[in-house]
Parts: structure tokens; C-alpha cells; sequence
């Protein structure tokens, strides 16, 4: 099941489209989620309270009527079901991500957060999802048909790269595999000069298997020198989808969600995967 956020805004109906899509392809039904706030959902209002509960009700159920209406129309076959739940919208979608294959959200906030350029909520539903997530970024272009993957060396890029393999399959894409290094990083691993070597030997041992597993998948590898966020936002600018991991390294390895992640939710210019690696998955 893929779960998908909405709030009545452009960017959640762009979410809703992009997830019905998904969904189609992957051949699970599709769940779509309004929040708004609890008190809204309760029985015995009474007065002006009661027409502000009202009113927000019914600007839920008809966010959730325009998502529907927009997933249908660009996946016919979506199965769709819908859920106006109450509370505080990071919570409940965090709740709702439990069982999920994916959740998606636009690049605004939801419910009463709604409006803030990357919003607290979408933020923070990232870093805690028990599911991978996509907010989905961009004016949804012509597709390039290709994917874009930020790895790091890590043990964590294993599970970066099994999902932006499993997407470039499903979607019949190209990969492009990047590596962003700088001599700082690496500096106690190598002698000047071999930092673009050792890198790229770290990232075509990672692909190697994987080559054999997705033979259809048509994959190229990319070290450049550079901070990881400017590195791999250049790369996406050619891209369907833009596929990292949640948690950061190094310094920042200790964040819920990592810096290059978090810097990226707000600068991507198509649509990121933020995928659960670690004890977050």
C-alpha cells in the first residue's frame, strides 16, 4: 500500500498523482490522508466552535475528494481509499507510514501548517517514517527517464541502492549512480590524487552485483568533486526521481535525518526518495 498526504494544495494534488501512478505500477492500492485537527472530529460542538469544525471537516473531505479525482485521472486503474483522520498531522502520518510500502507527500506543509516552504510537518515526517518516503518537487515536467542515486561508500548505500534499482526497473529508467567526495572526507583513507580512484572503486563494487540482479537497468556511475547537496542537485536536474538516504554521516551521523536529506527536501528539483537505512528502517 502506498500512503499519500494531501491538504488541498497544488502540491498535494501533484503528490496524489505521482503516488496513483506508483501505485499502478507496483500493483497496490492506494490510501490518501487528510488531517485535520481532533477537536474538529468530536461529537457535542456547540455554536461558533461548531461551524469552524464544520468548515474544517468539509475542507478536509473536499481535499480529499480533489485527490482522489486527480489519481484517477492520471492512473486510471489506481485503487484508491480515503481517510480524514484527526490530530496533529506529523503524528498521524507517521502512524499512517506503519505497514506502508511508501508514503508521499507534496513539498508544503499539511493541515494547519500548511504554507511553509518545505514545512515542519513534511520535515518531520521524513526523519520519522517507518516507511521510505517521496515528497514529491518540481512542476512534474516530461519525464527524462532516469533516476538519480546520491551514495556514499556507506553500508547504508546497500539499501539506498536497492531501492533506486527496484524504481529505475519498475519505471524502465536509466541510473546514474553519484558519488560527491572532497579531499576532507577521505583525506585519511588516501594520498592526494587517488581520492577519485578509491571512490570509484567503493561505488562500482556496489553496483557490481546489482548489474547482474537488474540486467535491464541501464547504469552509469559518477564521482565529482563537490558538496554532496550542490553534486546531487545538479544531477537531478535531468531527473524523474532524486533517491538518498535518511540518515546523515560523519559529523552529522547521529541526526534522524541527515543534512544532505534535509537540505534537499528544500532544493531538489524533481521529486525525492528518502529512503529508511539504519535502525531507522
Amino acid at each position: 500500500m502506498i500512503v499519500v498526504g494531501v491538504d488541498g494544495l497544488p502540491p498535494g494534488v501533484a503528490a496524489a498523482e505521482w503516488a496513483a501512478r506508483e501505485a499502478v505500477l507496483r500493483g497496490v492500492p492506494l490510501k490518501i490522508v487528510n488531517v485535520v485537527p481532533e477537536w474538529c472530529l468530536q461529537d457535542g460542538l456547540s455554536g461558533g466552535v461548531a461551524s469552524i469544525g464544520t468548515w474544517m471537516r468539509q475542507g478536509g473531505e473536499t481535499a480529499l475528494t480533489e485527490a482522489v479525482h486527480a489519481a484517477r485521472h492520471a492512473a486510471q486503474d489506481v485503487v484508491t481509499g480515503t481517510s480524514l483522520l484527526g490530530g496533529d498531522p506529523r503524528r498521524k502520518l507517521i502512524e499512517a507510514s506503519q505497514g506502508a510500502d511508501l508514503l508521499v507527500m507534496g513539498s508544503t506543509g499539511l493541515g494547519s501548517l500548511r504554507g511553509l516552504l518545505i514545512g515542519s510537518v513534511t520535515q518531520g515526517v521524513a526523519g520519522h517514517a517507518h516507511c521510505d518516503v517521496v515528497v514529491v518537487r518540481g512542476a512534474n515536467p516530461e519525464p527524462h527517464g532516469v533516476v538519480v542515486v546520491g551514495v556514499d561508500a556507506s553500508e547504508a548505500q546497500e539499501t539506498v541502492l536497492d531501492f533506486a534499482f527496484d524504481e529505475a526497473a519498475t519505471h524502465r529508467a536509466r541510473l546514474r549512480a553519484v558519488l560527491a567526495w572532497n579531499c576532507r572526507q577521505i583525506a585519511a583513507n588516501a594520498t592526494v590524487g587517488e581520492e577519485p580512484e578509491i571512490s570509484t572503486r567503493g561505488l562500482a563494487e556496489a553496483l557490481a552485483g546489482r548489474r547482474d540482479r537488474y540486467p535491464d537497468v541501464q547504469v552509469s556511475m559518477e564521482v565529482v568533486e563537490g558538496h554532496p547537496v550542490d553534486v546531487l542537485r545538479h544531477a537531478a536536474g535531468s531527473a524523474d526521481l532524486l533517491v538518498v538516504g535518511s540518515h546523515g554521516h560523519g559529523v552529522l551521523s547521529g541526526m534522524v535525518l541527515g543534512s544532505v536529506s534535509q537540505a534537499l527536501l528544500h532544493l531538489a528539483p524533481c521529486p525525492i526518495a528518502v529512503v529508511r537505512v539504519g535502525a531507522a528502517r
